[in-house]
């Protein structure tokens, strides 16, 4: 069967839909679509034809995409979403239904995953919503739809019927990653690494993931609640390398990998495992993750000897009660700890800082902005709070009447920025975002901090230099200016 995967366009801007809070970023991060690789790599697989459109990544406008589309005339379109492009993407998808009226059209992704229902009376010319992880069921999808056979009999799925949308049962998550196809080789056929950028990687960068799901419980965050249904999996230390291996050998200009998991260190003798397969595969790229400040420093340092450049870490606030209320499960303590492992390991750190859970104050704020100066990160992210649809903290907010508005358009600023729709008490959501922009302008105006960056360049002008003027040139605007 001839089918198209389609990341939409948004805003004729770089938006990063794959992006955890997807938005256009002020770095100029564009993330991977990894999680429509995948069900591009299952759709293969089955024997289909499949062409994946990246759009932002591809700079494709809304009437190029429906002019290949047109060109192409494929029997199913894959089309991802999220919440705040969900008018524009339900626009997309009903002009390709007028332009491929015999097309069937499904919808993936943590928006339509969530509010299923919802999306469907909305989208009368949408053929179905894929609930949750996606991959296996569009292969099984478009296999049914090839044979004729009845989509009901298709677990995954929410059916429009033209009356109530029909749930066709509950897919059980894959427990062998393994057995999945790499993203690596579906990068190879259809993907260019220099269209994508992550601000704390070097580039160009490949981003992979090499588990799935968390088994912590942090309120807010949306792909273990909505995409991987709170379980979590793991792929073989081997398979990892051996994916590590390809991007190397397929893209001999990257120069970085990103493992994207949302918790690549769940288990730090995983860790170990994998950085033990990286070296004995011999895995010569730099690599970046995403870690919990419980990372011990034996497996911080086995890291940093398989060729680990950077780990992400998510301390979100400096103040106990806030973390508490998050259910992040982590201490201040543990943090400031953290912080020193790292260095003593001789690992860079992306630290990730948050304003507005529940029971943040003007207080709270100060005690976050002083940690991330005590913390030092070689870079940081501060982010007024994103509550999104399916999440814990999107029902906390809603029910407590905190969210301000539920027009989904407003979870972004009219330039496609991060926006915040929570009011707290005493901290307005313009409060948050204001918040967010001093912090950065604190942390990164230090003269400590410009010297460090200055020395850091200059001894490393091709890596860490390239990387820190290219985001720099992005970002400079927002950290100097105020924001629109």
């Amino acid at each position: 069967m001839k089918t198209a995967v389609v990341n939409p366009p948004f805003m004729d801007g770089k938006f990063s839909r794959t992006s955890r809070s997807p938005a256009i970023v002020k770095s100029g991060t564009m993330y991977w679509p990894f999680w429509l690789a995948y069900a591009v790599g299952t759709l293969e697989r089955a024997g289909h034809d499949v062409v994946f459109l990246d759009c932002p990544a591809a700079d494709i406008t809304r009437q190029d995409l429906l002019e290949k589309l047109a060109e192409v005339s494929p029997e199913l379109v894959v089309m991802d979403t999220s919440t705040p492009s969900i008018h524009s993407d339900l626009e997309v998808s009903k002009e390709i239904a007028a332009i491929l009226p015999d097309c069937s059209i499904l919808l993936v992704g943590t928006h339509v995953s969530a509010l299923p229902e919802k999306v469907l009376q909305e989208a009368p010319h949408v053929t179905a919503v894929v609930a949750g992880e996606y991959d296996i069921t569009v292969s099984h999808a478009a296999n049914a739809l090839h044979n004729g056979t009845d989509l009901r009999e298709v677990p995954g799925l929410w059916l429009n019927t033209g009356d109530k949308p029909i749930f066709t049962g509950k897919r059980e998550t894959v427990s062998d990653l393994d057995s999945l196809p790499m993203l690596a080789d579906v990068y190879k056929k259809h993907l260019k690494p220099e269209n994508y950028f992550f601000a704390a990687a070097r580039y160009p960068s490949v981003m992979m993931i090499t588990s799935r799901g968390c088994p912590f419980k942090c309120s807010y965050c949306v792909w273990p609640q909505v995409l991987h249904g709170g379980t979590y999996r793991a792929r073989s230390a081997a398979n990892v390398a051996e994916e590590f291996l390809k991007i190397q050998q397929y893209f001999p200009q990257v120069q970085e990998i990103v493992f994207e998991d949302d918790t690549f260190s769940v288990d730090s003798r995983r860790v170990e495992k994998v950085s033990d397969a990286l070296i004995a595969a011999g895995c010569k790229l730099p690599w970046t993750a995403n870690t919990r400040a419980n990372l011990s420093l034996e497996a911080m340092k086995k890291m940093r000897r398989a060729g680990c450049r950077m780990i992400i870490v998510g301390y979100e606030s400096g103040s106990q009660v806030i973390l508490n209320g998050v259910n992040k499960g982590t201490t201040v303590e543990q943090n400031l700890s953290f912080a020193k492992r790292a260095r003593k390991a001789g690992l860079l750190v992306h630290g990730c800082f948050m304003a507005g859970n529940p029971g943040e104050t003007k207080e709270t704020l100060a005690a976050t902005l002083k940690m991330a100066i005590e913390l030092s990160p070689d870079t940081a992210q501060f982010f007024p709070i994103m509550a999104y649809p399916g999440t814990r903290l999107y029902q906390q907010y809603r029910l407590s009447g905190n969210l301000r508005t539920e027009d989904y358009r407003q979870w972004l600023t009219a330039d496609g920025l991060h926006n915040c729709v929570v009011d707290l008490p005493g901290l307005s959501s313009d409060d948050l975002v204001d918040w967010c922009d001093y912090a950065r302008r604190k942390f990164y105006l230090r003269p400590g901090y410009l010297f460090y960056k200055a020395v850091q360049t200059l001894l490393h002008p091709t890596t860490e230099g390239r990387r820190t003027l290219r985001a720099f040139s992005t970002f400079k605007k927002y950290l100097f200016g105020k924001r629109s």
